[in-house]
């Protein structure tokens, strides 16, 4: 793990997870593109999504990731996260057959339950991944999977950009973010007893540069990458 405050150009107030995901909550949507997770989830070839029926969703916040596997024929998908204001726009969507108001390190849900853990944009607020590959497994029933979408570390190096939104004063602020290197992930996951199904990154390219202009000097660099790990059988 690399310290961010080393590649950090924005030097933003920066607030704690629950914090800064409930003064988020009400533009999340308007905010995040497809292209940074949803995207990279459309490209994936494992898991097959038809033998996927129970998924914990961990940080599932306004049920973004929850929608999109219902849209794939998920039949049960529980979800948990920090933040409440997150979690009362996930209970109106409607996706999720429980929510929990949780850590995902320590879900409370039930062990060796679930077919898909499940997690979206939320490593690079953990301090170390060893907890989060640990309760996945815990989680995950034998043969299950693991999917992560990861704000990738090179963009976070390169950019010196921290995971931010814009408070309702119109004032900038910074949630606390870690750098995780891939081999971090990997070591993480294999230490868990996971297994490397595939990795998928997406890059800046015309259509992020056309969202956002001040891009054009990250054109080509990693901008998120999806792991999917399977736990054997």
């Amino acid at each position: 793990m690399a310290d961010f405050s080393a590649f950090d150009t924005r030097h933003y107030p920066t607030v704690d997870v629950a914090t800064g995901y409930d003064g988020w909550s009400m533009t999340y949507e308007d905010s995040v593109l497809d292209a940074m997770d949803l995207a990279l989830l459309d490209g994936l070839t494992t898991p097959d999504w038809s033998m996927i029926n129970r998924a914990a969703d961990l940080g599932c916040g306004t049920g973004r990731t929850g929608t999109w596997l219902r849209e794939r024929g998920v039949s049960h998908v529980d979800g948990v996260d920090l933040s409440a204001g997150m979690l009362a726009l996930a209970e109106e969507r409607g996706a999720h057959d429980t929510l929990t108001q949780g850590d995902v390190r320590a879900t409370g849900l039930p062990g060796g339950s679930y077919d898909l853990v499940i997690a979206s944009l939320i490593d690079e607020h953990l301090p170390a991944l060893d907890p989060f590959y640990t309760e996945a497994s815990r989680l995950a029933k034998p043969g299950g999977h693991c999917i992560l979408v990861a704000y990738h570390p090179q963009f976070i190096m390169v950019s010196g950009m921290p995971t931010h939104f814009t408070d309702a004063m119109g004032e900038e602020v910074a949630i606390t973010t870690h750098v995780h290197l891939i081999s971090d992930h990997v070591r993480a996951a294999l230490g868990a007893g996971w297994h490397l199904e595939r990795l998928e990154e997406a890059v800046v390219d015309d259509a992020w540069v056309a969202a956002k202009p001040k891009w054009e000097r990250f054109r080509g660099h990693p901008v998120s990458a999806a792991f999917a790990w399977v736990r054997p059988d």
